[in-house]
């Protein structure tokens, strides 16, 4: 349910969120889903920082490709949007199992988010728009950059959560053993 619950918001934040990304970018010739897909991609860290699960952030992507692809918003890829949508899920879920972290810090969430971005616009921004190398790579720095920042937040959020909800938190009859 949490998995589920985060593949929605993740896809109802990008609706307003990219127009308003594509202001900013569309005079740099930037698509708007290089920098405003560290939000998106945050949602992806946050579903392994939360379970504490690797294969967290795979599922949590290919729901989100599901609804996609289901109610038409948040992209128009076709029959490609379950790759462009679960890629990144396991770029963040090989991220954490090589790493043997669980959006546990600061720096794996990072890291996560990143990677997350990286491989979605390097994927759309590859086979979508066919763009020459070095607008590419400015696209995949601008999307480092964004990514970076999402996980940031994305560990802010799970801090928080753990905080408030005390999740993770050692049950009174395990810390009694």
């Amino acid at each position: 349910m949490i998995i589920t619950l985060l593949a929605a918001i993740g896809i109802a934040v990008k609706i307003p969120l990219q127009p308003l990304a594509q202001m900013i970018t569309g005079p740099l010739f930037i698509p708007g889903g290089a920098m405003a897909g560290g939000i998106y991609m945050m949602f992806l860290v946050l579903s392994v920082s939360i379970t504490g699960k690797v294969g967290a952030a795979i599922l949590c992507g290919f729901v989100q490709a599901l609804l996609v692809m289901i109610t038409g918003l948040g992209g128009h890829h076709g029959a490609l949007t379950i790759v462009t949508y679960t890629m990144p899920g396991l770029a963040v879920d090989l991220l954490m199992f090589l790493s043997r972290h669980r959006g546990c810090c600061r720096k794996c969430c990072f890291f996560g988010s990143m990677t997350a971005n990286i491989t979605g616009t390097l994927l759309v921004g590859a086979a979508f728009f066919s763009m020459p190398l070095i607008p590419l790579l400015l696209m995949l720095c601008s999307a480092a950059l964004s990514g970076g920042l999402g996980g940031i937040l994305a560990w802010e959020i799970t801090r928080q959560l753990k905080t408030v909800v005390n999740i993770g938190a050692e049950s009174p009859a395990k810390s009694r053993r």
